[in-house]
C-alpha cells in the first residue's frame, strides 16, 4: 500500500514558514510523502496567518479554495495562527476543513489520514524543537524564540503566540548546524523580538553570545551569513550593534521594528523611541559602517492619528533615507487595546497617506540602488538560483534579506545556489540590481 502523501500551503511571514519546514518533517517522520501538488495530496495543511484582517482574509480564501482544488477523498487541516486563534469559530465557519488543529495539537495531524502511521505522541509536540528537513535553497529562516513579552496596543501576537520562549543555545546551534552541513550558506534568524532573546530566562543580552558562537562554530563549516530580522529599537544598541558590526558572518543589516516616527503616536501604540532617536541610532551605525543597511515597516492611519504625526512620519523617512520600507493601514484587531480606539481616519485619508509614503521612499530606495551602479561598487552575491527565463544566476548581496527586498541578476552567469560570486554593479531596475561577474568568490 502506498504511503499518504500531503501538501502544506503556508501563508504569512518567515517564522510561519519555519514551523511549515517542521511539521513538514514531522509528516515525513510520521510516514507520509510529499506531494507534487495540492490536488495530488491524500491531506492538504494550510498554515495560515492571522496578524491583520488582510492576512486573516487571505486565509480563508486559501482554504476555500484549496477545498474546492483537492482531489476527492483528501482531508483538508487548517492550522497556524488563525487555527490558534479562532479554533471553534473557524471549525464552525469552514466546514470545508476536516480539522482545525492548533500549535498545540501539532501532533495529531496525522491522525487525520486513516492508518497513517505515526509515532506515539508524547505530550505537546512543541514546533520549536521537532526536526527540519534541509532546504533546497542556500539560506534558511532559523527561529530561536515564540511569542513576545511586548504589550503594543495593535498587535495580537502575544494572545495566541504566548509570551515569549527562548530557545536554549544548544537546540539553536545544533539545528543550525544541520542546516550548514546540509549546503545552507546564510541563515535568518528571526522571532516576534529578536534581540530579546533571552529575556524570559533571565538570560539579558543572550543574543550577542549566540552569534559569536554561531560565527565561531559554523563559518568553518561553510556559514557565510548570519542576518538579523525583527529588531526592537531600544535593544539596537552596544553590545549587539558593535557585536554585529565585529563578526565576519553578521552582516550589518538593520530590520527595525519602528511602526512610527510621532513620540506622541508611538506612547499610544505603547512602543519605545521617536523620530529623533530613530535618525540618531541611523546615523551612530553609519558613522561606524557606511555599507549598514536599513529596513522597517509602519502602520498608518492608527486611531487618533493627525495630519502633524503622519507629516512627521513623511518628515522621518526623508531624513532617515532608510534603505527599504514597508507601509500597511492600521488594522483593528479584537482583543487590542487599540481596537476600541477613537479617531479612525477615514479609509480614503489613509490611502492618500500611504501614497504620500510612497513618494517619498521609493526614490530614496531607488536612489540606493542607482548609486551603488554609479560607483560601479563590486558586489559579492550569494546565488539562490537561476532565472528560467534568461538562464542567468540570481542572488543577494548584504544589502537584500530573502523574499522581501530586491535582487541581484549576475548577466551571463549560471553559477549554482550558493556560490558566492563577486560582481560590478552596471544597472538598476527598480528595486533589483544587474552585476557582471568578476569571479567565484567560494
Amino acid at each position: 500500500m502506498a504511503a499518504p502523501t500531503f501538501w502544506i500551503e503556508t501563508l504569512g511571514c518567515p517564522k510561519n514558514a519555519v514551523d511549515s519546514d517542521k511539521v513538514r518533517a514531522s509528516l515525513v517522520a510520521d510516514g507520509l510523502v510529499a506531494a507534487a501538488a495540492p490536488d495530488s495530496a491524500d491531506v492538504v495543511v494550510v498554515n495560515t496567518c492571522a496578524f491583520v484582517e488582510a492576512a486573516r482574509q487571505e486565509s480563508v480564501e486559501t482554504i476555500l479554495a484549496l477545498a474546492d482544488a483537492r482531489r476527492k477523498g483528501s482531508k483538508l487541516v487548517v492550522t497556524g495562527c488563525l487555527a490558534e486563534r479562532e479554533g471553534t469559530e473557524l471549525a464552525a465557519a469552514i466546514p470545508e476543513a476536516d480539522a482545525v488543529i492548533g500549535f498545540g495539537g501539532e501532533g495529531a495531524l496525522a491522525d487525520v489520514l486513516l492508518d497513517a502511521p505515526r509515532r506515539k505522541p508524547t505530550g505537546v509536540r512543541d514546533l520549536l524543537e521537532l526536526p527540519r528537513a534541509i532546504p533546497s535553497a542556500p539560506w534558511a529562516y532559523l527561529k530561536v524564540a515564540e511569542g513576545c513579552d511586548r504589550a503594543c496596543t495593535f498587535c495580537a501576537i502575544p494572545s495566541f503566540r504566548g509570551t515569549q520562549r527562548s530557545r536554549t543555545p544548544d537546540a539553536i546551534v545544533d539545528e543550525a548546524r544541520q542546516l550548514v552541513d546540509g549546503g545552507v550558506a546564510e541563515l535568518v534568524l528571526v522571532a516576534q523580538d529578536l534581540a530579546w532573546y533571552g529575556h524570559d530566562v533571565r538570560e539579558t543580552g543572550a543574543l550577542v553570545p549566540l552569534l559569536r558562537r554561531l560565527d565561531a562554530e559554523l563559518a568553518p563549516s561553510g556559514l557565510r551569513r548570519i542576518r538579523l530580522l525583527y529588531l526592537y529599537p531600544s535593544e539596537v544598541r552596544d553590545p549587539l550593534v558593535s557585536t554585529m558590526l565585529e563578526l565576519p558572518t553578521v552582516v550589518p543589516y538593520f530590520d527595525l521594528s519602528l511602526q512610527h516616527a510621532d513620540r506622541a503616536l508611538l506612547a499610544r501604540m505603547k512602543r519605545w523611541g521617536s523620530g529623533e532617536r530613530f535618525v540618531s541610532m541611523i546615523d551612530g551605525i553609519r558613522d561606524q559602517e557606511p555599507e549598514a543597511v536599513f529596513r522597517s515597516s509602519f502602520i498608518v492611519g492608527f486611531p487618533g492619528e493627525t495630519e502633524a504625526e503622519h507629516d512627521a512620519l513623511v518628515a522621518f523617512l526623508a531624513e532617515a533615507r532608510l534603505d527599504w520600507a514597508g507601509f500597511f493601514p492600521f488594522s483593528r484587531e479584537a482583543g487590542t487595546p487599540a481596537a476600541t480606539m477613537d479617531g479612525a481616519a477615514p479609509a480614503e485619508l489613509v490611502g492618500e497617506w500611504l501614497r504620500e509614503c510612497d513618494e517619498v521612499q521609493t526614490p530614496i530606495t531607488e536612489g540606493a540602488r542607482d548609486a551603488l551602479v554609479r560607483a560601479g561598487v563590486e558586489l559579492e552575491v550569494l546565488v539562490d538560483g537561476v532565472d528560467d527565463d534568461t538562464g542567468d544566476a540570481v542572488g543577494r548581496t548584504h544589502r537584500e534579506a530573502p523574499e522581501i527586498d530586491g535582487v541581484v541578476r549576475l548577466e551571463g552567469a549560471a553559477s549554482r545556489p550558493g556560490v558566492v560570486v563577486r560582481a560590478k554593479a552596471t544597472d538598476a531596475l527598480g528595486v533589483d540590481l544587474v552585476a557582471n561577474p568578476i569571479e567565484v568568490v567560494a
